[in-house]
């Protein structure tokens, strides 16, 4: 395995209107910028604003770039295909384009494998070989750690347990934040802050969440196997408030020794979106980051 050089490299997180970009070097965010974008803009209006927030933290320690879109990926080319909340982005020839224009290796994969790889490099994760990140938020997201690296699956669809069917729907329905208003007629943020002022509906309601959410991780366990689950997205700020009754769930496993071993815990840094598409390069790099 490669030592890590006294090299930055560049993350770099797009979301819906709202761009990420930062400068990495040994797992420290050097530098960092927040930017909001024409989303609808054209396909090389938003090209334009990703290469500019690249540019703003660019300099000659940049050994790669690491990118993390809401959308497939074909990883291999680092092609993006249709990309949420970007109409004009339905097949961007990405890893070609930034390598072209800045002319170091370019890694581009999808935002929950991004905080999957983040959580393994720089987070909850650094001492396990096989891990779970699972993002709980507008939607349910995840990525697979497998044998100490990303596991994208032959489409960048490894890992896409939110649409498992469940009940009437699938765990995306019942375990994002839109169940909340659907269901019971409430925004996730009203209601956390109703739970922590012990109102006994909105604690009922994150009980039955908790029993959701059990069931799905009994579904990440019969196919991934991990030995941690590392929970992220706005929803694992209500973790208190189900994490009982999602224990109550998981013991119901048939495997009664996964469940022993099993560790859930949830992700602590800030800044993951970036350092997770900075830790596209360093595994794909096979680099050995300095402790």
């Amino acid at each position: 395995m490669e030592k890590i050089k006294n090299s930055a490299i560049i993350g770099v997180s797009l979301g819906g209107k709202k761009l990420l970009a930062g400068k990495v070097n040994n797992g420290n965010l050097i530098k960092s910028n927040s930017y909001i974008i024409n989303n609808k803009g054209t396909e090389e209006e938003v090209l334009s604003d990703v290469i500019n927030s690249i540019s703003d933290v660019y300099d000659d320690e940049t050994a790669g770039i690491g990118i993390g879109v809401p959308s497939l990926v074909d990883v291999n080319q680092g092609i993006v295909y249709k990309v949420q909340k970007i109409p004009a982005w339905r097949e961007v020839h990405l890893k070609e384009i930034l390598e072209s224009r800045f002319g170091v290796p370019v890694y581009v994969n999808n935002d929950a494998n991004c905080f999957a790889v983040g959580e393994k490099y720089f987070g909850q994760a650094v001492e396990y070989e096989n891990v779970v990140g699972l993002i709980l938020g507008a939607g349910v997201g995840a990525g697979i750690i497998f044998k100490g690296h990303l596991y994208s699956g032959t489409n960048c669809g490894a890992g896409e347990y939110g649409s498992v069917p469940y009940r009437d729907h699938d765990f995306e329905y019942y375990c994002s934040e839109s169940y909340f208003e659907e269901k019971y007629g409430i925004k996730f943020d009203v209601l956390l802050k109703r739970a922590g002022k012990k109102d006994k509906i909105a604690l009922a309601i994150f009980e039955q969440y908790g029993f959701d959410l059990g069931n799905l991780i009994k579904v990440i366990l019969f196919t991934s196997d991990p030995e941690i689950i590392i929970l992220g997205g706005s929803i694992s700020k209500a973790f208190p408030f189900f994490e009982k009754f999602m224990w109550e769930k998981i013991r119901t496993f048939i495997y009664k020794h996964s469940i022993k071993k099993l560790k859930i815990k949830l992700s602590e840094k800030a800044d993951i979106a970036i350092l997770g598409a900075a830790a596209l390069y360093i595994d794909g790099q096979n680099i050995e980051i300095k402790k």
